[in-house]
């Protein structure tokens, strides 16, 4: 890595992630590691500047307060200490301020003043380090992709087809949980325009029967996950040098999966539901990315617009918008709406302001009227968030006359729906996703 490092250590805080985005605003790499990395392990992470150690309300585990390597304090490194009560050593304490501009400040002067790091972080630079850290990693192997089609998984590609060529493999697994029309569109772009080495793999009735009766979130995901990885493993057992599994993995991903001291939130499909006998090597590019980052990286690398800005999509798919266990009445009843929702949206223009918009139907129905005659059939809730970061998210405002329209056609054209709600939750104390 040729860029500045700030180095982040976990002590509970709930404001990791807005700090170490605070310091990347200013144009210096930061990363957030856990309380416990020894001093060796430290010394071994490229151009370090300067360390913040930030405590917080988790600051304990199992009842017992946590500190850092005490080493750590007298390593030379210029240290800031937020919130927490320092070993000896030299170092500034800090308490952060109430406003995000008095936070900036405060990076700033301990980022440039105290520490004299050099804003090179840029995306320039970042695909440099990456396109050598792939090529180093893979060798003359070749690699398997799971190309969803999403943001996360094309600036994968893009990044890896620039790092070693026609040694990606790409993977497109229709697990019967995507939206309308979407797999149909992967290979499209994929396949027909970009001439990907793309494989196409019909599994929506492999992943449905696994979810069988299965209700809880957790469960389902981690399902969901175990069960690309076997079809990821059928299909290299097709292939001749396949030894690594690319995935687009990123920040947030790793943030909401949980820390020593921070719980978890949701596992994710590509960090949770991994199975301890893995049969790939993993090669994650992304993986200290933030969102708004992915996108920056994927115009670098010159994607078109429509791609890297594209809507957002859960690696479960539909099986995380279809609420408990999953059954087909309410899985296309979540497509079509989701279908509605998208096709309204984009007449109206709110397909640009929205960040993520998404359907969902809940395993619960409630007494209606349809046809002059009582109905007992399942709601629909229309979520619609604007985000930067995924860490946190505010509710879009949308103008009466196009939720009533969006209303009005889902009642009319979705089967066994009876009901259209519209979800005011910002995150937190919600989640963008309701599973």
């Amino acid at each position: 890595m040729k860029q500045d490092m700030i180095i982040l250590l976990d002590l509970g805080s709930r404001n990791n992630s807005a700090i170490a985005r605070g310091i990347r605003d200013l144009g210096v790499y930061s990363e957030i590691h856990p309380h416990d990395i020894t001093l060796e392990q430290l010394s071994r992470l490229p151009n370090i500047k300067g360390i913040i150690i930030n405590g917080g309300t988790n600051n304990h585990i199992d009842g017992v307060k946590i500190d850092v390597d005490h080493r750590i304090y007298k390593s030379g490194l210029p240290i800031m200490v937020v919130n927490h009560e320092p070993a000896e050593g030299e170092h500034i304490i800090a308490n952060w301020p109430e406003n995000d501009q008095e936070i900036s400040k405060v990076l700033r002067s301990f980022v440039f003043n105290t520490c004299e790091a050099v804003p090179n972080w840029n995306m320039k630079n970042f695909i440099e380090d990456q396109v050598e850290l792939i090529k180093r990693q893979v060798g003359d192997k070749k690699v398997l992709l799971a190309l969803s089609g999403g943001v996360d998984s094309s600036v994968v590609a893009a990044l890896l087809l620039k790092a070693i060529g026609k040694k990606l493999v790409c993977v497109h697994v229709n697990h019967g949980l995507m939206r309308k029309g979407e797999s149909e569109g992967v290979l499209e772009v994929f396949k027909n325009q970009m001439d990907a080495n793309l494989v196409y793999v019909d599994a929506s009735e492999r992943f449905l029967n696994k979810l069988a009766g299965v209700a809880d979130p957790e469960e389902k995901r981690k399902i969901i996950g175990a069960e690309f990885i076997r079809v990821f493993e059928e299909e290299a057992r097709k292939l001749e040098g396949i030894e690594f599994l690319a995935q687009g993995t990123i920040y947030p991903d790793i943030v909401e999966s949980g820390t020593k001291t921070a719980s978890v939130v949701k596992s994710h499909h590509n960090v949770g539901g991994l199975p301890d006998d893995l049969q790939f090597s993993l090669v994650e590019p992304l993986y200290h990315l933030f969102k708004d980052e992915v996108r920056a990286c994927g115009i670098e690398l010159g994607l078109p617009a429509t791609m890297v800005y594209r809507q957002p999509f859960p690696g479960p798919g539909l099986g995380v918008r279809c609420l408990g266990a999953i059954n087909k009445i309410r899985l296309e009843a979540v497509r079509e709406s989701d279908a509605i929702l998208r096709e309204e949206f984009e007449i109206a223009g709110l397909d640009k302001k929205v960040w993520q918009y998404f359907t969902i139907v809940p395993d619960f129905k409630s007494v209606g009227v349809k046809d002059h005659a009582r109905s007992y059939e399942y709601p629909v809730i229309i979520r619609a968030i604007n985000t930067i970061d995924a860490m946190t998210a505010s509710i879009e405002p949308i103008d009466w006359p196009i939720l009533l329209k969006i209303t009005d056609r889902i009642l009319k054209e979705v089967p066994y729906i009876n009901r259209v709600c519209y979800d005011l939750s910002p995150k937190p104390c919600a989640t963008i996703e309701w599973e």
